[in-house]
């Protein structure tokens, strides 16, 4: 199959604070260098883009060194933590901004939605932002005239069509943006983290449309969200990026769990940062689930998982109880407490250990918050404190004579008899 995207050696650094040079013969040279197409005589060396970090350069590198090649009508998600790199590797390959380093080839014409009103003009009606997207894509007015009742109705703002956009909500200006896009006849189909500004219903949509376009009509989608569910529903292939390196390419599901086990610390509980009113009453110490506490955990959907918390009492607490949430793809499945509630605590070491029989969870991949609350939570209201994702793990897909399951669903049901 032909190559829709070709990137060698990617590389964009992006200066902080002052953009000049010093002196007006060094800017010269500068600009000389970059009207022949050479690179940036005064470039330093820069730092890695860890936006954690303080920095001894007054270079970032957003991204660093990326390869890589998408097929034609594959559907890639990206995928990585605020800062990894995405929106700026989404930019480079729409030809918003250039890269520093390396080059990157693309067949066919790009139809991208970065952010909320990417190619709006404010002061025209959508009617007339619709015209001025397809002409930027270099497409005809008879082709988009032939498209347009399609785009309107997709969208959902047939009574302010001839509004200008500036008077469009947050939802309505995206509503348009994604049905410009999608509808529109370009070859790559690029989206950012936008659609969530639209709501869930609206959601839905775009990813059927967004299905449609890639395995329907052979088109290909690059698409970034921190909506892992998303990302497993539409995209057949991921990248992982973590600050501004590719660390991992490949099919989904292994992307996917690479990148949950890369951003949890399984174990020992010292660095992470607490929520709450209760920060200075408990300090969490470990967690595990069978005695396991590094990054690998997997389990059978059989397998009774024993999991244990311990923690440290500072101050004293007259009804402490502990909670452990059960979360898959940002989705909450299920929240289960300590049962030796009220437990009036004093100063001390302490741990609580929850076992359930016959796992509920099914295949796929698990992360784990951590919370505690001093009180009843319905009737007293509640001290309380959390830590989110503590641990990940994995449920095998393998089947279970305790549960009836067919793959299908967030829990399993225990066996009827």
């Amino acid at each position: 199959m032909a190559k829709a995207i070709k990137a060698e050696g990617i590389s964009k650094a992006y200066q902080l604070g002052d953009f000049g040079t010093g002196t007006v013969s060094r800017d010269l040279e500068r600009y000389w260098a970059r009207l022949r197409g050479k690179e940036d005589p005064f470039l330093k060396i820069g730092e890695t883009n860890d936006r954690t970090l303080k920095g001894e350069s007054d270079i970032v590198w957003s991204l660093k060194d990326i390869n890589f090649e998408i097929e034609q009508g594959d559907a890639v998600g990206i995928i990585g933590r605020n800062g990894a790199g995405k929106s700026t590797l989404l930019k480079i390959l729409s030809r918003v901004t250039a890269p520093t380093t390396g080059s990157v080839k693309v067949k066919g014409r790009i139809a991208s939605l970065l952010e909320v009103g990417t190619g709006f003009h404010p002061e025209l009606s959508g009617r007339e932002n619709i015209y001025l997207n397809g002409a930027i894509l270099g497409m005809r007015k008879a082709e988009i005239k032939r498209k347009f009742d399609e785009i309107v109705t997709f969208a959902g703002v047939e009574r302010y069509i001839d509004t200008p956009v500036k008077r469009y909500s947050s939802g309505m200006y995206v509503r348009l943006a994604f049905a410009v896009a999608a509808h529109l006849e370009s070859e790559i189909l690029v989206i950012d983290e936008v659609l969530a500004v639209g709501d869930a219903e609206f959601q839905k949509k775009c990813l059927g449309k967004m299905n449609d376009v890639s395995k329907g009509e052979g088109r290909t989608v690059l698409f970034v969200s921190h909506n892992l569910g998303s990302i497993r529903q539409l995209c057949s292939s991921a990248m992982l990026l973590s600050n501004g390196n590719l660390l991992t390419s490949g099919p989904v599901e292994d992307t996917l769990s690479q990148y949950l086990k890369s951003s949890i610390t399984n174990g020992s509980l010292d660095n992470y940062k607490y929520q709450g009113t209760m920060v200075n009453n408990v300090k969490f110490v470990e967690f595990s689930i069978n005695n396991v506490i590094d990054k690998e955990a997997v389990f059978s959907p059989s397998e009774t998982l024993t999991i244990r918390v311990k923690y440290n009492c500072i101050t004293y607490l007259p009804k402490f109880r502990v909670s452990i949430n059960f979360y898959k793809d940002s989705i909450l499945i299920s929240t289960i407490h300590d049962k030796s509630w009220p437990a009036e605590l004093k100063e001390g070491e302490y741990s609580a250990t929850f076992s359930i029989v016959g796992n509920f969870l099914r295949p796929g991949n698990y992360t784990i918050g951590l919370g505690g609350h001093d009180g009843d939570p319905i009737s007293e209201g509640k001290d309380w404190l959390y830590l989110d994702e503590v641990y990940s793990f994995t449920i095998t897909n393998e089947w279970s004579e305790l549960n009836d399951f067919s793959g299908r669903g967030l829990v399993n049901i225990p066996k009827i008899i």
